[in-house]
């Protein structure tokens, strides 16, 4: 048995049993029927929401503009795949560039709020050998 290493190479991406090129022809909520039951409520909820975001987005690909935007909470759909989009993280926006493994997530999962701490050296008066050092 001879394995070919351009078919490994080439293996497809499946959500769900579906390829990519199926799930971008779904509707949001035909794609919601795939999603688990926390997202798929989310979805049907705001399918309208997700549907003006996704137009919004093609919009601004079109006029070569920056996608940028405050709702960490939208879910990924299959539509949204290969775009970059500005994710707020409450300071700046944080470019995130959606892929095929990141569906059924929030935009916000994709953007974290909470920096990496880098703590310096401890300051006088801060330990017990600095104490009775003079601060100024």
């Amino acid at each position: 048995m001879e394995v070919n290493m351009a078919d490994i190479e080439k293996k497809q991406f499946m959500y769900k049993g579906k390829g990519i090129e199926e799930l971008k022809a779904l509707d949001v909520r035909e794609f919601s029927k795939y999603l688990k039951s926390r997202a798929r409520r989310s979805v049907l909820r705001q399918f309208q929401e997700i549907e003006d975001f996704v137009s919004r987005c093609k919009n601004k690909i079109e006029r070569k503009k920056p996608i940028r935007t405050h709702k960490r909470a939208l879910i990924i759909v299959p539509q949204m795949v290969g775009m970059i989009i500005g994710v707020h993280n409450g300071k700046e926006f944080l470019p995130v560039r959606i892929t095929e493994i990141m569906l059924g997530h929030r935009l916000g999962e994709f953007a974290l709020t909470r920096g990496k701490i880098q703590h310096g050296s401890p300051g006088v008066g801060s330990t017990k050998g600095t104490k009775s050092k003079a601060k100024k």
